[in-house]
């Protein structure tokens, strides 16, 4: 979404620059009683006589609206960060999805823990994972403390809560 916003950024940075400075150059040429560059009559006259109940004002408006309503959601939607800060200090960040493979891979590592998937959100300047997995339900302590060695290993801050959703093995019919 990032480079999304950046495209869109200089889209219309581009955009309002080449209408200020077109609009600034037909300010001087009149000012100076030059014939301007732009036939402003024509407009005007578009302009000045078109009207609400028209359909084609009507469609225009209604999608510049729904346009405005998208990128407001899309601004406003929370997305999963691509990188975690590991420290205010030094400036240091990691890739989520590593960080979330390694700790995966940790937690596939206890005895009794089949596929394990790990999702980090960060909250502030915590981390928060979130591990499933299938295997025995008693194993969570020991998941949460393998979650906790390989956070540590990774100079991660520490983690606010680590929710660990375990679903028993299903067994063969």
């Amino acid at each position: 979404m990032r480079n999304a916003n950046r495209v869109a950024s200089l889209l219309l940075a581009t955009g309002l620059l080449v209408g200020g400075a077109l609009a600034a150059v037909q300010a001087l040429l009149l000012a100076l009683d030059r014939s301007a560059p732009l036939d402003t009559t024509g407009w005007f006259d578009a302009l000045t006589g078109t009207r609400w109940r028209d359909p084609t004002v009507r469609a225009v408006a209604g999608s510049a609206v729904l346009l405005g309503l998208v990128i407001l959601v899309a601004q406003l939607r929370r997305w999963a960060p691509v990188r975690l800060r590991t420290d205010d200090h030094d400036g240091w960040h990691l890739h989520r999805r590593s960080v979330e493979r390694r700790l995966a891979d940790a937690a596939s590592a206890v005895p009794g823990v089949r596929r394990a998937r790990v999702r980090v959100r960060r909250r502030g300047g915590q981390w928060r994972p979130r591990v499933r997995a299938t295997g025995d339900p008693a194993a969570r302590a020991e998941i949460e403390y393998a979650v906790h060695q390989e956070l540590h290993r990774l100079t991660a801050p520490r983690p606010g809560r680590i929710d660990i959703r375990l679903q028993p093995r299903r067994r063969p019919a």
